[in-house]
């Protein structure tokens, strides 16, 4: 491995180190924002790092409604393209517009179409043309920071997710639970220094094979981001998929694989017993194939925790794979290379 300071540029890691306290800044940041009317589903508008929080958002909030059985459950759609979907178009969902950098194409394109069909909307966006837009257009907007130079979106998971949460408490859609996601965020703090170690052991592991994550339903959006960090971090393939689907079609693949992979399985003891079963199972039937896999049981006493000390496992992950593989971890030169080519 060369030297961390030679790739690491932009001070990734530092970047990893303070994820935990993004959760407060979002919360404040979105302390008195509420727009009139009333809702009864959520839609989010976005691309990349900017949608992630969005899916795991929807898990969170699924999982509140047993418990405080007043709030109403509520369906929050994502939108991951330049038009609207149905779900959106209505006058009872309240969007979400959010772009890191202010400036996706595909975001601003849904934005003007939520104003053209005259729908509630809330922005979200460290400045560019969605602050630009919601000023002109009289609707609130969130102004996430960018607390480094070179701060990649994708890293900002925390902000939005606390941004977001807020705003749905403050039009009464969920209960107000900041205190108690303040004090577990703040919490992920005292695991860095062991899932650093974890990371990098993983990352030696993980070198030279194309990673493969796997999770249960109910954490596809954290196998997903693991997959998308792998991706952008350590700049080489990597894919997600979850049990018990991937039993009926994906894993006969492994017959005759046409590279080296490497199965990371994110378990959750609190997971149906049948489908907790498939994991053991699942992997011994690879390894008869030559399929390496891990098992990582998920830390955490709730689902809020499982599912962001998972990500942050994944962010020291794929931030030594990138420092194995030689790769500066905070650049997508390819994303860019891209937007050049379709704006011209």
């Amino acid at each position: 491995m060369t030297d961390l300071n030679q790739l690491d540029k932009s001070n990734f890691r530092q970047f990893i180190l303070d994820t935990p306290s993004q959760f407060k800044i979002g919360m404040s940041l979105a302390k008195n924002i509420k727009v009139e009317g009333s809702f009864s589903s959520v839609a989010v508008s976005g691309m990349g790092g900017s949608a992630l929080p969005a899916n795991l958002l929807r898990t969170y909030c699924n999982s509140l409604f047993k418990n405080h059985p007043q709030y109403k459950p509520f369906e929050i759609y994502i939108n991951r393209f330049y038009s609207l979907p149905p779900e959106a178009q209505s006058k009872n969902a309240l969007n979400f517009i959010a772009s890191y950098s202010g400036n996706t194409e595909e975001t601003l394109a849904s934005l003007e179409e939520v104003r053209k069909l005259k729908l509630s909307f809330i922005g979200f966006s460290s400045g560019g043309k969605v602050e630009t837009l919601c000023k002109e257009y009289g609707m609130p907007h969130i102004k996430l920071p960018i607390p480094y130079l070179n701060y990649q979106p994708r890293m900002g998971t925390g902000y939005f997710f606390g941004a977001m949460f807020k705003i749905l408490a403050n039009h009464g859609l969920v209960p107000d639970l900041t205190a108690d996601i303040l004090s577990k965020a703040d919490k992920f703090n005292e695991f860095m220094p062991e899932y650093e170690k974890k990371g990098k052991e993983l990352a030696e592991e993980l070198q030279g094979k194309t990673p493969v994550i796997y999770a249960s339903p109910k954490y596809k959006p954290v196998a997903m981001i693991w997959k998308i960090k792998i991706n952008e971090n350590a700049k080489t393939p990597a894919f997600w998929n979850f049990f018990p689907e991937l039993n009926h079609n994906e894993m006969v693949g492994f017959t005759n694989p046409q590279g080296k992979f490497f199965i990371i399985m994110l378990r959750d003891k609190e997971d149906n017993p049948r489908n907790l079963k498939r994991y053991t199972a699942t992997s011994d039937l690879l390894k008869q194939n030559g399929i390496d896999s891990k098992i990582i049981e998920m830390d955490g006493v709730d689902i809020f925790s499982k599912m962001f000390l998972s990500i942050s496992l994944s962010d020291w992950t794929s931030y030594y794979l990138a420092l194995e593989y030689g790769q500066d971890p905070t650049p997508v030169d390819l994303v860019e290379k891209l937007k050049t080519i379709l704006a011209s």
